[in-house]
C-alpha cells in the first residue's frame, strides 16, 4: 500500500488501543534481567497456551506500559522459524479491539489479509497481520472479555508461572 493510499482510506474505525508488546527468546529467564530487573518491572501475570505451545508472563512498569516475554513448551516448534530468521527479540505488538469481526472487516477493507484468525475462546479472540504486509512487525488484534486476563496478585508469582503453576500451567517447569 503506498503512502498516499494509507492517506486516502477512511476512517476504518477499529479503535485499537496499543496493550502491550512482547519477546520471545528460548527461555523467560533469560529476558528477565532487563525486563524486570534492569527496566524495573513488576510480575503481572503469566501462564501457559497450550493450545499454540508457549508460556508468557507479563511484566508492568510505572506509566502503565506491559511487556509480555514468551517461550516455547518443550516440544513446541511454535517459534521455530521465528528463531530461525531472526533469534530471539520482538515478536509482536498487541492492540485491543472492541469488537475482532469489525477489526478483520477493517483489516481486509484496509486491503490486508488477516491470519491466524482464532475466535473460539470467549475470553480471548485474536487475528495478526503478517510481518510482510506490516513492515516487519506482526501485529496482534485482539478482543478480551471484560476482566480478562486476571491479574495474578495473590493469585500466582512469577516463581509458579516458572514452575508450571500459571494459569493453565502445564507442570512442566521453564528451563
Amino acid at each position: 500500500m503506498t503512502d498516499q493510499a494509507a492517506r486516502d482510506l477512511p476512517d476504518l474505525g477499529i479503535e485499537a488501543v496499543f496493550d502491550h508488546a512482547a519477546a520471545a527468546a528460548p527461555r523467560i529467564r533469560d529476558l528477565l534481567p532487563i525486563y524486570l530487573d534492569l527496566l524495573g518491572g513488576t510480575f503481572h501475570q503469566g501462564g501457559d497456551n497450550s493450545r499454540v505451545g508457549y508460556r508468557a508472563v507479563q511484566i508492568v512498569y510505572p506509566g502503565g506500559g506491559k511487556m509480555e516475554l514468551m517461550e516455547p513448551h518443550p516440544g513446541s516448534t511454535f517459534f521455530d522459524r521465528f528463531f530461525a530468521s531472526r533469534g530471539a527479540g520482538l515478536h509482536h505488538l498487541t492492540f485491543k479491539v472492541p469488537d475482532i469481526d469489525a477489526a478483520i472487516a477493517a483489516v481486509e477493507r484496509a486491503g490486508y489479509t488477516p491470519t491466524s484468525i482464532y475466535t473460539a475462546d470467549r475470553d480471548w479472540k485474536e487475528v495478526f497481520l503478517h510481518p510482510k504486509e506490516s513492515h516487519g512487525v506482526l501485529i496482534q488484534l485482539a478482543q478480551a472479555a471484560a476482566g480478562f486476563p486476571r491479574p495474578a496478585e495473590g493469585r500466582q508469582t512469577l516463581d509458579d508461572v516458572l514452575a508450571g503453576r500459571g494459569d493453565n500451567g502445564t507442570g512442566v517447569p521453564s528451563p
